[in-house]
């Protein structure tokens, strides 16, 4: 870089211009390469940390429409219904409003109960 001082006002409407585009193309080229060696530098973090994790052998971990990772466990179907709606429940986690609410007038969980078929089940006797 030249230690020499450009004075500015004193330049013309055109060079002042012709600077700005050699300064715009060398912003670009530096912008292009500094993206680069980011993604570079994420691409190998990204990689360690799914050696770390033990993710799957691609190394590519899928995600929701969230954005959040998804879990390694299959989805769990669904063991309770709101007879109401179509809301149901796995039975894992919190129980949902809908049930906590019948509960305390007096049903009991199992009349919610579903089959595989999605009908409501009945009491199982043994042969």
């Amino acid at each position: 870089m030249s230690s020499k001082k450009i004075d500015l006002d004193a330049m013309s409407f055109d060079d002042l211009w012709s600077l700005h585009e050699q300064i715009s193309q060398i912003l670009a080229v530096r912008i292009t390469s500094e993206k680069r060696e980011l993604e570079r530098r994420l691409a190998v973090l990204n990689r360690s940390r799914g050696a770390i994790e033990g993710t799957n052998n691609e190394g590519a971990q899928s995600y929701s429409a969230t954005g959040k990772a998804r879990r390694k466990y299959p989805r769990v179907l669904p063991k309770y219904r709101n007879p109401q709606t179509s809301e149901t429940w796995s039975g894992r986690g919190k129980q949902p409003r809908w049930l906590v609410a019948a509960i305390k007038t007096g049903r009991r969980i199992e009349e919610f109960a579903i089959n595989a078929t999605g009908a409501p089940k009945g009491r199982r006797q043994r042969a």
